[in-house]
């Protein structure tokens, strides 16, 4: 009976939801081939509602239709494929703000330490910035209450300093070395959320751009980038999609269309319901003779893998690192009538040689999905490319005639392994309990004014060099009882310099500052240059 008495307040409410679902929203506005009628299953839908009919008529309590509709939705999407989702009214706009382009807000990037708002970056063009906000400045008040304490945290301050454009919020500031409160009133404007973090030359011939997402205007950016290295120069270009999960497939068939000639097949999608449409090049790329090589590893997912796969598939350039995530189902946003939204999964992409790189799942086992990249490292496939499982039957061949394989992922060309040489205890216990990055902050906080001097990061990097930093980190580790012995130190000191002085720097020049120190010790860019600049055939 105690079984029962769990059970069936779970069907009812199922039942309940998918009635509410399919009456309630069926105006919905869906793509061009999302136009199968509905009528095949009308009976079903009337057995639905005449069980909706029954409990509002019977039922003995009365029922929250709207609550039990926000706990269901998510439940019933998860039993069907791993990116399906249902996104709150409350939530879609947050959800789909890192690839719109833009938020409205004060233009600052920001930390919590000791309980206070400390803003580590100023956005250029930004409101802020304009009102003469710096790095280094403490939010102490919203408007005229106080603004810290152990209930600030980041939502709630990005809740506090986002709003609509045009609106005003009015914040203190604590400034070093100046006694008063400075106030700003300031004007929430357009902040735009870009898609290339980075991009600069690693030496005479060969330049660098690291894309993070691929957002509304990722495109415009990319090309941008791309004509600046053109006329500094660059002959190879290197591609990092290290850690992109992946955005709008529009803005990442653009973007390959750059490197191929005309009719050259970029992506492919197909679905039970969505009928086969392929992305070809339209001949306007400028770069389609340049040499390409795309880093990737297993957090690269979705756009990421269909740039890597498009690239691979005709032999336009080398894929460097391990294996992407493998996710290649497309989904659809479908807006609701309450503002809400689900994303629910349409069709699968193809890679031009026929591969569909969508790894194994089953239905409503999420969980096993999300740990098959803990599986990965755990098998050793991190460390050895031997470890990789290529079946014969999902083997697809380049343009070339190369062997390339489908099923779970793009794997790279070069595989480049995860290097263990210095991650002991010590190390780990750096990242783990974030002592390093603290420690990163508090320093470039500390010295804001002498390292503010240095606007290029080769000299604030040499600067750094010939500082006291290391002593003071060493110092402030044992202030954290932190556990290490001497070998400990020795054996992963100079990566550790690396990340130290990388991060001070991007406190002090945002990732202009973070990235070309930070990838003097990749090992996977390093393999990248090797084969970009010996052009192996």
């Amino acid at each position: 009976m105690n079984n029962k008495r769990i059970l069936y307040p779970i069907i009812i409410a199922l039942v309940l939801c998918l009635g509410m679902i399919i009456g309630s929203y069926m105006s919905i506005s869906t793509q061009k081939n999302d136009t199968e009628s509905f009528d095949n299953t009308q009976s079903s839908y009337d057995k639905l509602n005449a069980i909706l009919n029954l409990l509002d008529q019977s039922y003995v309590d009365n029922i929250d239709r709207n609550k039990l509709t926000e706990d269901v939705l998510p439940e019933i999407l998860s039993n069907l494929d791993p990116h399906s989702t249902y996104i709150p009214a409350s939530e879609v706009e947050e959800a789909n703000e890192d690839l719109e382009g833009s938020f409205s807000g004060i233009g600052v990037q920001f930390n919590i330490q000791n309980d206070t708002v400390v803003i580590v970056d100023v956005i250029a063009g930004g409101p802020s910035e304009k009102l003469g906000v710096r790095p280094g400045d403490r939010i102490v008040e919203v408007g005229d209450s106080s603004f810290t304490g152990s209930k600030i945290n980041n939502n709630k301050v990005v809740k506090t300093l986002r709003g609509e454009k045009g609106t005003k919020v009015r914040i203190g500031i604590k400034r070093n070395n100046v006694k008063q409160l400075i106030h700003f009133n300031i004007t929430r404007g357009d902040i735009p959320v870009n898609g290339v973090d980075i991009t600069y030359m690693l030496n005479g011939n060969t330049g660098y751009i690291k894309v993070s997402r691929f957002g509304a205007n990722t495109y415009q950016e990319f090309v941008t980038e791309l004509m600046i290295l053109k006329k500094q120069g660059c002959k190879n270009y290197i591609i990092d999609l290290r850690n992109n999960s992946g955005g709008y497939l529009s803005a990442v068939i653009q973007m390959v269309n750059e490197f191929l000639d005309k009719n050259q097949l970029i992506v492919y999608t197909e679905g039970r319901s969505y009928r086969r449409e392929d992305a070809v090049a339209d001949g306007t790329g400028k770069f389609t003779s340049v040499n390409v090589c795309v880093l990737i590893n297993e957090w690269s997912a979705s756009a990421s893998e269909i740039f890597a796969g498009a690239i691979q598939d005709q032999d336009r350039g080398w894929i460097v690192g391990r294996r992407s995530f493998g996710k290649g189902l497309v989904q659809q946003q479908i807006p609701l009538t309450d503002g809400s939204e689900i994303h629910l999964t349409i069709a699968r992409y193809y890679t031009p040689s026929g591969r569909c790189i969508q790894k194994p799942y089953k239905q409503g086992k999420i969980e096993d999905y999300e740990k098959e990249i803990e599986d990965r490292y755990n098998k050793g496939e991190f460390f050895a490319q031997d470890s990789i499982i290529a079946s014969d039957s999902l083997k697809y061949s380049t343009l070339k005639g190369r062997s390339v394989y489908g099923g779970g992922g793009v794997t790279p060309d070069f595989f480049v392994a995860q290097d263990t040489s210095i991650f002991t205890k010590f190390y780990m216990d750096l990242f783990n309990t974030g002592v390093l990055y603290d420690f990163a902050f508090k320093y470039a906080d500390n010295h804001r004014n002498e390292l503010s001097k240095y606007k290029d990061w080769k000299n604030l990097q040499q600067y750094l060099k010939t500082s006291n930093y290391w002593t003071d980190f060493v110092i402030y580790v044992d202030s954290k009882k932190v556990i290490y012995t001497k070998d400990d130190l020795s054996k992963s000191k100079e990566s550790i310099e690396n990340m130290l002085q990388a991060y001070i720097c991007r406190n002090i020049l945002g990732d202009k500052g973070f990235y070309p120190i930070i990838n003097q010790k990749d090992k996977t860019l390093e393999k990248a240059i090797q084969v970009v600049e010996t052009e192996i055939e």
